[in-house]
């Protein structure tokens, strides 16, 4: 198995967060030595707190730490854009997926959920040995994720972490919050992990969209080079005709890359 894992470098919290410390810091300071301000420092901890949840609860946020939104910009201009699906494996609608690509050429980036993984090994290994990239989306995709400590992210991570490298043969080098939700400690456990955050430029909603012009119309609207879309071969709501939407979106989704000029990659050729 080879191990591609990024090395681990020292936390640096962002300058929000920072500035966060510094103002519960001075607001106890204050507090000490002028009780009647405690209004005031009450009032600037409590918008302090909800702007940390606006973070934590907008996906695309990068408040609470480093978020690719977009691929870097030498993929865009190399005209890359990265489809990625969330929620996987799924032993009904992972097969249809990859051969939906094979048939474009096109590659993708799986978010593969690790107890789901383990339950489906075989389909992790045809993702990877298609040329797509497997990815961690934590070990049991958990309501709560959001409500995590930092120790509890690094055994969900982590553990998420170990059995994808074990079944695909490369450790994961991006990481998606469950629903993109997250707090201010899980920038510190994908450091502590050597992981990136990956959220999305734009996402269809098909896990509860079952129509696929209104899914596919979401994912090209404005579509550009750099471009980060998100799809589920999880979850995958059912359309009028019974199959996952995924896969009527899917072949019409290439079919628009193509006439764009776009050329779909995994996260990790956007990055190398």
């Amino acid at each position: 198995m080879r191990d591609n894992r990024p090395m681990s470098l020292p936390w640096r919290p962002t300058r929000f967060l920072r500035g966060s410390a510094a103002l519960h810091a001075a607001a106890l300071v204050g507090v000490a030595l002028g009780p009647e301000l405690w209004p005031w420092a009450l009032g600037a901890v409590a918008a302090n707190q909800a702007a940390i949840l606006a973070g934590g609860l907008l996906p695309r946020s990068r408040l609470l730490g480093p978020n690719w939104t977009r691929l870097p910009a030498r993929a865009a201009a190399r005209g890359e854009v990265a489809l990625s699906l969330d929620d996987g494996p799924d032993p009904q609608v992972t097969p249809r997926v990859l051969a939906l690509l094979a048939e474009r050429g096109a590659r993708a980036t799986f978010f593969c959920i690790g107890e789901r993984a383990a339950r489906h090994p075989a389909l992790v290994r045809a993702i990877a040995g298609a040329g797509h990239a497997v990815e961690n989306h934590s070990l049991r995709h958990r309501h709560d994720f959001a409500l995590l400590g930092p120790r509890r992210y690094v055994e969900e991570i982590g553990a998420a972490q170990d059995t994808l490298a074990a079944l695909a043969g490369v450790a994961p080098r991006f990481f998606r919050a469950p629903a993109g939700l997250r707090n201010p400690f899980l920038d510190l456990a994908l450091t502590r992990l050597g992981l990136q955050l990956v959220s999305w430029t734009r996402r269809g909603y098909d896990t509860r969209n079952a129509d696929a012009g209104d899914v596919l119309g979401r994912l090209t609207r404005a579509l550009a080079p750099g471009d980060i879309l998100l799809l589920h071969d999880g979850h995958a709501v059912r359309g009028a005709h019974g199959a996952p939407v995924v896969l009527e979106v899917l072949p019409r989704l290439l079919d628009a890359l193509a006439a764009a000029r776009l050329r779909p990659v995994t996260l990790r050729a956007a990055l190398d």
